[in-house]
């Protein structure tokens, strides 16, 4: 082999400290999946895509729709984590008061819904070994300064409830080879009210240049939901009085005088 050749054959791209992808092949859970929910995984799996940002009713399965996402492409060995990152804000209505124990005991129960989607998605022994093989990590944003995401899936939930520079710190984290997923619900899910970053957030990357450099923005509806025929009935009775109480607000009675 000529020394010409060799030169020419040289990998020349930057080194990207990555972690070792998965050995084992998952055994992932088909689901029947709505048409715009198709459309997000074929975008999702796309190569040139960087990051999605899912706007959503409860119950349109956007965290499981990452989920199935980030295992497939750690499947194709494209990915070799999933990093699960959350606000630990609590329900407005609801509050719980002070967690005791370290971080990893107080953040065990904002990790549920990402612990329920592997089991939804995986045979429950595969789940597990994800998990003991430290492929599956949940982080506070308030933690997230100076890491490094390369060559993994980012699924950041319920983003309404961070602030924007929040948002911009996880966005920010991510390095090459890895995707980022922002799930959020504007209309029902919001417990920061008007400091919610999430909308600003939106509005920024949700255009076509941004579509050009591999940012996507997908909003499901009631005919995405996929939880349960109850949950569906619920949001459909809950935005069709949305709907009238719009429309009515838009004739204001004129009394007479």
């Amino acid at each position: 082999m000529s020394k010409k050749y060799k030169e020419h054959r040289q990998d020349k791209s930057p080194h990207i400290e990555q972690r070792d992808k998965i050995k084992e092949d998952l055994r992932i859970r088909q689901f029947k999946w709505t048409p715009k929910q198709q459309e997000f995984i074929k975008t999702a799996l796309d190569k040139n895509t960087k990051m999605i940002i899912a706007n959503g009713l409860p119950g349109t399965s956007k965290t499981l729709l990452a989920t199935y996402c980030i295992l497939n492409l750690m499947n194709e060995k494209k990915l070799s984590d999933l990093i699960y990152i959350r606000s630990v804000v609590q329900a407005k209505d609801g509050q719980l008061g002070y967690l005791p124990g370290d971080l990893a005991d107080r953040m065990q129960y904002y990790n549920i819904p990402i612990m329920d989607k592997l089991d939804e998605l995986l045979p429950h022994s595969q789940s597990n070994q994800l998990v003991n093989d430290k492929r599956i990590t949940c982080y506070p944003t308030s933690m997230l300064r100076g890491y490094n995401f390369a060559g993994k899936g980012v699924l950041l939930d319920e983003a309404v409830n961070l602030t924007f520079d929040s948002l911009l710190t996880v966005t920010t984290r991510v390095a090459e080879f890895s995707k980022l997923f922002v799930l959020g619900d504007t209309k029902y899910q919001n417990d920061l009210g008007k400091t919610s970053g999430f909308k600003k957030f939106v509005d920024i990357f949700n255009n076509e240049d941004c579509r050009k450099n591999g940012i996507f923005y997908f909003e499901f509806g009631k005919e995405d939901i996929m939880r349960s025929a109850f949950c569906k009935f619920v949001m459909e009775k809950v935005e069709d009085y949305e709907a009238i109480k719009d429309k009515s607000s838009m004739f204001p009675v004129v009394e007479k005088t």
